[in-house]
């Protein structure tokens, strides 16, 4: 079965990690999804065209990568090469939605590019304010240009559900100013588009993933899927990590819930809609992160 077969999704920045999970997901239940990034087979992030000093890191993963992917689950898969921080390219993704498909029903905010900005240990007064307002440009300012012009294809047709990623799904202290501010600013924007959207039959909520198993933590680790596991010799909690394909699962099954209104402004997490709709991850398991974490991390102090 394929709940979301005729059903258009925008996954804004899907070109790896959650967001590229999210989209293969999505695809899996038979959307036809439009992949954004910067990143393309033919010019790779790092060619960036604002002259920022603080350039993504150089990852091989492309939006085309992600489409194919896409389309290995199921799904259709559009590559388009947005630059989410430029308003016209975004309207014009839009506008190219509403050309070729003629309605949007989902739209996932993945957008973020701050790894490499966030200064670890770092107290707020010496912290680095060109790369902090970098982060909050590409992490919610983003956020809030794609949900501008996504939001009138829903509302047009009085149905459809904004999706924002966040890390977190409580205001507890994230370790560091700028990326706090960030990932609750997600949280936020989902609230307060619910309360817009609401009279007009559009929902909006956040999600948050666990310790994600993405492209680069398994690099970082020197792993594969097949031997992640090996990863939890450096960091024991490692252990309780989850693949990016659950979190695309958990807002596959937002998408295809009929009385998905009801969660409308809130925040939810991929191993609580794990428990909720019954769904596991690609690998069978079903972690519970906020279970670990509070067991394991917060209760060690």
């Amino acid at each position: 079965m394929q709940p979301l077969q005729g059903k258009v999704a925008v996954v804004a920045g899907a070109t790896r990690g959650a967001g590229r999970g999210i989209a293969c997901m999505l695809g899996a239940a038979g959307a036809t999804v439009y992949c954004t990034g910067r990143s393309t087979r033919a010019a790779p992030a790092r060619h960036r065209e604002d002259g920022s000093p603080f350039s993504l890191e150089h990852r091989p993963e492309t939006i085309e990568e992600t489409t194919e992917l896409v389309q290995a689950h199921g799904g259709v898969g559009i590559p388009a090469r947005v630059d989410h921080t430029i308003e016209d390219q975004v309207a014009a993704l839009f506008e190219r939605v509403r050309a070729e498909q003629g309605r949007l029903d989902i739209l996932v905010n993945d957008i973020w590019g701050g790894d490499e900005l966030t200064e670890w240990g770092t107290p707020f007064w010496e912290l680095s304010i060109d790369r902090g307002l970098l982060m909050q440009q590409r992490a919610v300012h983003t956020h809030i240009i794609t949900s501008r012009y996504a939001a009138p294809l829903m509302v047009a047709r009085r149905q459809g559900l904004i999706v924002e990623v966040t890390d977190g799904d409580t205001l507890s202290f994230r370790g560091n100013l700028f990326y706090d501010l960030a990932k609750v600013s997600a949280i936020r924007l989902a609230y307060a588009m619910a309360e817009e959207l609401r009279p007009h039959g559009v929902a909006a909520l956040a999600v948050t993933p666990g310790f994600l198993r993405s492209e680069a933590m398994l690099e970082h680790f020197g792993v594969t899927e097949a031997n992640w596991r090996d990863g939890a010799r450096q960091d024991p909690h490692f252990i309780a990590s989850e693949t990016a394909f659950y979190i695309g699962r958990a807002i596959a099954a937002l998408a295809a819930d009929r009385d998905v209104a009801r969660k409308s402004g809130g925040a939810f997490s991929s191993w609580g809609l794990a428990e909720e709709y019954g769904f596991a991850d690609i690998d069978g398991r079903r972690p519970n992160w906020g279970k670990y974490f509070a067991e394991q991390v917060a209760s060690q102090g």
